[in-house]
């Protein structure tokens, strides 16, 4: 845990009693911090003082420099400490609470991030915030004690007026919510194209992507753009996802020693990343790299997901089964510290002759490209350079003389060395909560990841990752939100009963276990009991028997994680069709509607909502193997199904006798779908019209080529 960086006599507030890594940072701050709770409403209506909110993330990097310029500095402590009742939250584990107060500030000032500073009146009602403030006046930025003193000195002197001004603002963040689960419209094909030709005008063909600098991964929209290729076969959308996968796999956002990516690039060909890495980015990724590689058999994408993969299993994974959080961009307090090598360095590890191919091919030089004063690729001091490649290896070997295979053992050979090497560095702070959404996304892609790759330890770490959330994450049928230091609690958010929900689909899909199929069915029907809006439609990101905040908000934007709308969504539709239940599918089908104006409107900004579009509107594939899971010819044809990239299918496996009871209990129309002549049989379907069976598998095959024609 990274602790605060405060002298060690400092007496310890109130928020060393808190799990959360972010809130542990700043218990030694002179500050008196509170969590959010009951304690600190209490305080600030009892002495009618105004509320200091401020919202971060623990691998934050302007929430680390923020702290150490003021929550630190006693001169600003006594400031927040005598005109206001100051509360620390960690937007990780309140995600509800980030989600309001974020849309105040950005409604107030035009732009929001972390860390995120709002001024409440008692009753939580914002009036006023902003993003970073520094210590002192700069760039025409108020410092953090000029806004204190004014903040303070408006609520004596036009106290009335704030309060009308919060009330208002709140009014028209309730406003706002209501207007759009009033616009429902049902979805059609034509907002799959205008999403499409959005992105396309927006593709940067150079260096892939989408926009200019800064610039994210955002894979959901490469899986949108994969799913619309699969539908109409229009090649650019592929080659777009192609183009971005592949400058995304050469950039310096790309960890070339550890596997994994970093959050986000600050230029527009992916070369300087902002180096923290998160959990969520992991994931999802890694599914785009397993869909792109089921699509093109490239095996460049194949390795890309590996690493992914490989990295989380060994940096992130909990001895208990679990996935931690992320991992911050700073090391010893500066940025990319970790990751950065200068050619001397290289040398020391190599020896002068692998150190001169290796810094040639990963682009190491003198003066460097990286600077952590600001992240620029201008060059530091120190002449560091971020691992990137500019020429593929092929290329490479061939303008430089060296034959592809041997020069690609050694270059594995000198990343191994220089692995080892950097373990021996300080290492990032580790953020070693556990979060349900998140670990959901993970076990999908480490799901999906397995049937693709034909990795086992994949699948198992899958299969633990689930156990551990529905043990240790779920009491009396109910999902927690964070688990850390044996301690669980805050209930589940719609994230973390859709994310889990779905996690638990893809791995049915990916070991045919009915359990897992039998719980992401279990938290369809909770999420639908604990979130549903009966009068617009839709999701809630807040339970309906939790205490409300000042707005219960509903989220379709699909932004660093997909929405709970968006995968909850995917979900009715997906477990509805494997289950022939209705009601399911009708809620997926309505939640689209909810958003269905909001998609007209912008449907570039809702990608994995346009996933779950497109298998609304059909045509589904449904797909039944009946047979002994352990047959060779069973598991050839499952084979045969896993390596195909089909967006809209679902998929049974229905043993026979009394091993296939579990499954005819969830979805009893596979009683009818036997093995025939004893052989594992395949029966495909269409809207649940289905072919003749086969028992053979290039038959089978045929039978998917056709469904992905229809695609």
């Amino acid at each position: 845990m990274m602790a605060s960086s405060a002298h060690p006599s400092q007496q310890p507030n109130r928020l060393i009693h808190e799990k959360s890594p972010y809130l542990l940072q700043h218990a030694y701050n002179p500050v008196d911090w509170y969590a959010w709770g009951p304690e600190a409403f209490a305080k600030a209506q009892a002495e009618q003082k105004p509320i200091f909110l401020s919202i971060g993330y623990s691998t934050c990097h302007w929430c680390h420099v923020m702290e150490r310029e003021s929550f630190e500095n006693p001169q600003i402590a006594t400031l927040i400490n005598q005109w206001f009742v100051p509360i620390k939250v960690d937007r990780e584990e309140h995600p509800d609470l980030d989600q309001v107060y974020m849309r105040a500030v950005t409604t107030l000032t035009g732009q929001g991030g972390w860390p995120l500073n709002v001024f409440l009146t008692p009753d939580l009602k914002p009036f006023f915030g902003g993003t970073y403030f520094p210590p002192e006046r700069s760039r025409n930025m108020p410092g953090l004690p000029e806004v204190l003193s004014a903040v303070a000195d408006m609520w004596k002197t036009k106290h009335d007026e704030i309060l009308t001004s919060a009330e208002q603002l709140t009014g028209s963040l309730r406003g706002a919510d209501h207007r759009d689960a009033a616009a429902t419209e049902a979805i059609t094909v034509d907002v799959l194209h205008a999403a499409f030709n959005q992105m396309a005008s927006a593709f940067d063909e150079t260096s892939g992507g989408f926009g200019q600098a800064p610039k994210f991964p955002r894979s959901h929209e490469l899986s949108f753009l994969l799913s619309y290729w699969a539908r109409t076969g229009t090649s650019q959308a592929r080659e777009m996802v192609t183009t971005t996968l592949d400058h995304l796999a050469q950039g310096g956002i790309h960890d070339h020693l550890g596997g994994g990516f970093h959050r986000y690039a600050t230029d527009a060909r992916w070369l300087v990343p902002h180096f923290e890495k998160m959990l969520y980015d992991q994931a999802l990724l890694a599914r785009t790299y397993c869909e792109a590689y089921r699509v093109t058999k490239r095996a460049e994408y194949a390795e890309a997901a590996r690493g992914i993969f490989e990295y989380v299993l060994r940096d992130l994974r909990d001895p208990r089964g679990g996935f931690y959080s992320a991992e911050d961009a700073d090391s010893e307090g500066e940025e990319g510290a970790f990751y950065v090598w200068t050619p001397v360095q290289v040398t020391q590890v190599l020896g002068s002759s692998e150190a001169d191919v290796f810094n040639r091919f990963y682009g190491v030089t003198p003066e460097g490209n990286f600077s952590a004063e600001g992240g620029s690729a201008s060059g530091g001091e120190h002449g560091t350079s971020i691992l990137h490649i500019e020429q593929p290896l092929e290329i490479f070997a061939r303008l430089k003389g060296f034959e592809p295979g041997q020069l690609a053992q050694r270059l594995a050979a000198s990343r191994a060395a220089l692995f080892a090497a950097r373990n021996r560095r300080p290492r990032p702070h580790r953020d070693d909560k556990i979060l349900t959404s998140w670990n959901g996304l993970m076990i999908a892609s480490l799901a999906y990841g397995a049937s693709t790759l034909h990795e086992p330890r994949y699948l198992k770490a899958a299969q633990d990752a689930a156990t551990f959330l529905l043990t240790s994450l779920t009491r009396e049928g109910l999902v927690l939100r964070r688990y850390r230091d044996g301690d669980a609690r805050y209930p589940g958010t719609l994230e973390d009963y859709a994310f889990l929900s779905n996690g638990l689909l893809e791995l049915y899909e990916a070991d045919f276990d009915p359990r897992w199929l039998s719980q992401a069915k279990r938290l369809a029907g909770e999420m639908i009991k604990r979130f549903w809006d009966e009068e617009g439609g839709g999701f809630f990101l807040r339970g309906n028997d939790e205490a409300p905040l000042i707005v219960r908000s509903k989220e379709a934007y699909d932004g660093a994680t997909p929405s709970g709308n968006s995968i909850g969504a995917l979900v009715l539709l997906k477990v509805g069709r494997l289950t022939m239940d209705e009601r399911l599918e009708s809620f997926g089908r309505r939640t689209l509607a909810a958003f269905g104006e909001a998609l007209e409107r912008a449907p570039f900004g809702q990608p994995q909502m346009l996933i779950a579009a497109d298998v609304a509107l059909g045509p589904t594939t449904e797909i039944v193997i009946a047979g002994d899971p352990q047959a060779p010819a069973t598991t050839q044809m499952l084979q045969i199904l896993q390596e195909r990239f089909l967006p809209r299918a679902v998929a049974l496996l229905h043993p026979s006798g009394s091993d296939g009871r579990a499954i005819e209990a969830l979805a009893p129309f596979v009683k009818a779908q036997e093995p025939v002549d004893g052989k594992p049989t395949a029966y495909v379907c269409e809207q649940f019209i289905c072919k003749l069976p086969t028992t053979s598998p290039e038959e089978f095959g045929r039978l998917l080529e056709d469904a992905h024609a229809k695609q």
